[in-house]
């Protein structure tokens, strides 16, 4: 591995100076978490050949369309810390875990500039997308080369657990496919169930979560009792931070999500506040199935009745009331894993942060 993996920072939670005394927040941890992560991610792009390190650098905030450098950031990265802060609470290192942090993160990545492109989406993290810059062939190239170099960067470490990574990441993408394919097939459906809805949702967003834990589990040398648990406790939290994106979808604020408003609604998806709505049996549901199901697109005045509707129908106050259950759930299966005291805080902030994040 290239020299970014002896970074000092790169120590367990019993090492940390104050640990003892107050585990770090959620923000503190997400900020090192980048600290550790951005070099080697860094180090993998710029591995690669001209073309897709371009668009990669772009993607992820590097580099502006010309290829200058730019003060742009990637996202919050919760899943490779995850992964990270699993190593610790299965009683590992987050030094062993660092590569599958990383194979995390360049998965993750794929994923977004596949559904940037699928979406039609313009913006994120208030920076034009990189289809929308240099073209949908190039993103969804540069996409799979992400996902082929975290494959790569699994593989090259000298590890017993490389083929049990390997699956696990594998098993976990398969889900995502099969979450994204159902997504957009909901697009042309009026039929769709609630539960059908939160399969989509399991497999979108939450397989990767689960995996990211699970991987941390694997490379932190933890029981299988332990990488079962600490897997159900990413997917729940998965679960949770897609309700959370949902709502953000409807309600939430441009210029906190980096997205148009009422982005969701526009493209006519079946998010999960929306279908718990048109499920409801309300009067406020019967009255939003006759607008948001008809062939017509909308105005911007009947997207902004859409959202009311929805809310009238109780699919906002539905989603959040699911998220918080999610939520004690998947703090259950933490506790049930018998993380060491140090390294139970923190993993236990960043759920939080999943289900009352703000962009």
């Amino acid at each position: 591995m290239p020299a970014w993996r002896d970074d000092p920072a790169v120590i367990g939670c019993e090492h940390r100076p104050g640990t003892r005394q107050r585990p770090r927040s959620a923000a503190e941890v997400l900020a090192w978490g980048r600290r550790l992560l951005d070099p080697a991610l860094r180090h993998v792009v710029e591995a690669m050949p001209e073309a897709s390190r371009s668009t990669a650098g772009f993607h992820f905030g590097w580099r502006d369309e010309r290829g200058r450098p730019a003060a742009g950031a990637g996202g919050k990265a919760i899943r490779p810390v995850l992964t990270l802060l699993a190593a610790e609470a299965a009683g590992g290192t987050v030094q062993a875990a660092l590569p599958a942090a990383v194979a995390v993160e360049l998965a993750h990545n794929f994923s977004l500039m596949h559904d940037d492109v699928m979406d039609g989406d313009l913006t994120r993290r208030h920076r034009p997308t990189a289809w929308a810059v240099f073209g949908a062939n190039a993103a969804i190239l540069t996409g799979d080369a992400l996902l082929a170099a975290a494959y790569e960067i699994l593989a090259e470490e000298p590890s017993a657990v490389v083929a049990r990574g390997v699956r696990v990441l594998s098993r976990a993408v398969l889900d995502l496919v099969e979450g994204q394919r159902a997504d957009l097939a909901f697009e042309e459906r009026a039929d769709v169930t609630l539960d059908e809805c939160l399969a989509m949702a399991a497999g979108k967003t939450g397989a990767l979560l689960g995996a990211s834990c699970a991987l941390g589990a694997v490379y932190g040398g933890g029981t299988a009792g332990q990488v079962s648990r600490l897997r159900a406790f990413g997917e729940r939290v998965g679960l949770a931070f897609q309700l959370a994106d949902d709502m953000l979808g409807i309600w939430g604020e441009p210029t906190v999500t980096g997205k148009p408003v009422h982005a969701d609604l526009h493209r006519r998806k079946k998010s999960l506040p929306l279908v718990a709505a048109l499920t409801s049996g309300s009067a406020a549901g019967d009255e939003l199935a006759a607008l948001y199901l008809r062939d017509t697109p909308l105005t911007d005045d009947e997207v902004v009745r859409a959202a009311g509707l929805v809310e009238a129908a109780g699919g906002r106050a539905w989603a959040a009331a699911h998220a918080e259950e999610l939520l004690t759930e998947a703090l259950a299966d933490l506790d049930a894993a018998d993380p060491a005291p140090c390294a139970a805080a923190e993993p236990r902030a960043l759920a939080h942060l999943a289900t009352t994040r703000d962009h």
